[in-house]
């Protein structure tokens, strides 16, 4: 459940809740892409607003949208396993590094490569499925915008990624922390 956008939510937990807040927030107002329009993870939603002459509501309805449509891009675990239950002719794409994917994976998942990708980019079969999934969902939303960007319109991401796919569909599948330096 996503927190209510309001004027005083801190970026650190706007980006948190609503993972294409940062693609948003850049490709419509440029902010938070470079050192030039970089902000503070503590600064709140109105100070960065103010700091970058924006109306707060222009951003809000921004975010708004933005978060409806990543919404769109999503599948749920449980469709996951429905469509890999149902052997349904998808292509399962693993976006996590090598270690993550040799360590523990999905059946019938390819783990994503720079050849595997421009194979599939070069391919041009819009109506092929793909579902893309990472660890904990806080990436799968830009790969899926790159690929549908691409020209792949019927590309989804797993909310949540493995991490949320073992504790709702398959307790068999070990869970794990990234440590982060």
């Amino acid at each position: 459940m996503n927190l209510e956008l309001s004027a005083e939510l801190a970026m650190k937990t706007l980006l948190e809740q609503y993972p294409g807040a940062r693609r948003a927030l850049f490709s419509v107002f440029h902010i938070g892409g470079c050192q030039s329009c970089a902000y503070d993870p503590g600064d709140s939603l109105a100070e960065v607003c103010q700091k970058n002459e924006i109306a707060l509501d222009a951003a809000i309805k921004c975010l708004q949208e933005s978060h409806t449509h990543d919404q769109e891009m999503m599948i749920q675990p449980t469709e996951l396993a429905t469509l890999i239950n149902d052997d349904a002719g998808f292509t399962l794409l693993d976006t996590r590094t090598r270690e993550e994917f040799e360590a523990i994976s999905l059946p019938g998942a390819r783990l994503m490569t720079q050849e595997l990708q421009t194979a599939i980019f070069a391919d041009k079969n819009q109506d092929q499925q793909i579902i893309l999934i990472d660890h904990q969902g806080r990436s799968v939303l830009d790969h899926c915008a790159w690929f549908r960007g691409h020209g792949l319109k019927n590309t989804f991401g797993v909310d949540g990624g493995i991490d949320r796919y073992a504790k709702e569909i398959d307790s068999t599948l070990p869970r794990y922390r990234l440590e982060m330096d």
